[in-house]
């Protein structure tokens, strides 16, 4: 099977199928990853522990900080507790809510970030409305750029002093050329 084909299918099972946890697995967040495929997870119960990402999702899903996964336990495993089987994302979450097998110390941060995602949408809409009335402020407003923080930032600014240092400069020359003719 090519790598592509994989991809698709893998891709597939992950996106499609609703899945919920059998007597052995457990559903845990992903806290931050440890490199070489192994990523730290915590469960509802607050246990602390590293789990192994399975060779068909490698290079093929991508899990972040803050993501839910459903794992199985690894029974000789000291410090890799787990390895992935299942990677959860919004609608899985729901579809577990509704089925009332979502674990309850995970339901006090998601209506957390349920808040804070509703407050931002709440506050982009609000700029979209300012942008849109000031249209004429934002074009001469250079705030909103990227600013890459690896560069030197130099401020440029003209000055009366030099300007007027300049100009007497001038005069004085014109001066001398008069004077010389």
């Amino acid at each position: 099977m090519s790598q592509a084909t994989k991809r698709k299918h893998v891709v597939k099972e992950v996106l499609g199928d609703f899945v919920t946890p059998t007597e052995n697995q457990q559903i845990v967040k992903v806290t931050g990853s440890r490199g070489n495929n192994l990523h730290e997870a915590v469960t509802a119960q607050g246990e602390t522990f590293l789990v192994s990402m399975p060779t068909k999702f490698r290079k093929n899903i991508w899990i972040k900080r803050g993501d839910y996964v459903i794992v199985d336990p690894i029974e000789e495993g000291e410090k890799v507790k787990a390895e992935i089987s299942f990677i959860l994302y919004k609608d899985h979450i729901q579809n577990l809510q509704k089925q009332q097998q979502w674990p309850e110390g995970f339901m006090e941060e998601l209506s957390e970030q349920d808040k804070t995602s509703k407050r931002q949408e709440k506050e982009e809409g609000m700029e979209e409305k300012d942008e849109e009335e000031d249209v004429s402020d934002s074009e001469d407003d250079e705030s909103d750029l990227f600013v890459n923080t690896n560069r030197c930032n130099y401020q440029y600014s003209e000055s009366d002093e030099e300007e007027d240092s300049e100009e007497e400069e001038d005069d004085d020359k014109d001066e001398r050329t008069e004077k010389d003719s």
